[in-house]
């Protein structure tokens, strides 16, 4: 049975989470029916375009991506104190690019004057959208929504266009990071729908490559900023450049199914969140299947289990990342 949401996100022990959303009711994101011959491709842009422009909006940052057939991946790493920090006005002023809000808050921001105790009562609604808008649920929700609608319209029929529920999985150490931002961006290696990282269309892979070009970051998703150091700005831990070799050499392998050997290049990242070069290649192929909804380094899980008593560890996941 699964767990309630609210067990399975614990923003005291990690603020890293991969979500999985997948289609129903043989509904496709891209590609080409093969009983009615139409195609879908267009409808990945959607969720690309939905899914950076919630970033900007939500306190909740994408890490990677990846927009499939029929589901859809996303790491994303919750930015709590962004959301503290945001003032009344910023915190609706977002709330309102997504949804109308109320009568008080459509009146605060035209600037009317409200009674205090009116003043009171919108704080209150503030700070409900202000933790919505640090809520991996919402932001999920935020994206699944207007695609279904925009689906359905397009199919001309009602329904389900998603799952009930999207799949969500803690990381919890820099290790399950990496391992789960590379096993997204090479889905589509995997599926046989790209021949190398840079051309797999709808991935952040493939953005963060572009960008790289002109010795830039994609400022829709979240940056890499090298190794830990004193009052490091929020970003990822790692170099970008060393990222994308990684990405790069094990979707090399991966193509050509060279499961026992690893270019020796890979070694300082691998080294540094202590996973084997045998072990990753397993990783960057099989993250899902070998992983429930706790994924880290054994010291991690051990530490995740004491603070959560509801939570199961993955022994499986345990010792491929240990």
């Amino acid at each position: 049975m699964p767990r309630p949401r609210s067990q399975q996100v614990s923003l005291s022990d990690t603020p890293y989470y991969h979500c999985i959303s997948r289609c129903v009711r043989r509904a496709f994101l891209c590609g080409e029916d093969v009983v009615t011959g139409k195609s879908f491709e267009h409808r990945r842009g959607w969720i690309e375009n939905r899914l950076l422009f919630l970033a900007q909006i939500f306190a909740i940052d994408v890490c990677a991506y990846a927009v499939m057939s029929n589901h859809i991946h996303v790491v994303l790493h919750v930015n709590a104190q962004d959301a503290k920090d945001w003032t009344t006005r910023e915190v609706i002023e977002r709330w309102h690019k997504l949804h109308k809000g109320t009568v008080l808050t459509q009146k605060y921001i035209r600037g009317e004057e409200l009674p205090k105790a009116v003043m009171e009562m919108l704080e209150v609604t503030a700070e409900t959208y202000r933790q919505r808008l640090m809520d991996i649920s919402w932001f999920m929700r935020n994206l699944s929504e207007p695609i279904a609608r925009q689906a359905n319209f397009e199919d001309n029929c009602t329904g389900r266009f998603w799952e009930g529920r999207f799949k969500s999985q803690a990381l919890l150490d820099e290790a399950a990071l990496i391992a789960c931002m590379a096993y997204v961006d090479l889905n589509p290696l995997r599926a046989n729908i790209a021949d190398t990282p840079e051309t797999s269309q709808f991935t952040s892979v493939k953005k963060r490559v572009k960008s790289a070009k002109r010795a830039e970051q994609p400022k829709e998703l979240m940056p890499f900023i090298g190794n830990e150091r004193e009052n490091q700005p929020t970003g990822i831990a790692f170099k970008l450049k060393d990222y994308l070799d990684l990405v790069d050499l094990t979707g090399r392998i991966v193509r050509e199914d060279k499961r026992g050997s690893i270019d020796l290049s890979l070694s300082p990242i691998l080294q540094r969140v202590g996973i084997s070069h045998e072990n990753w290649i397993t990783i960057a192929t099989q993250f899902e299947s070998n992983s429930s909804s706790i994924v880290g380094a054994e010291a991690s899980i051990k530490e995740y289990s004491h603070s959560n008593p509801k939570a199961r560890p993955n022994r499986r996941c345990t010792r491929l990342l240990a």
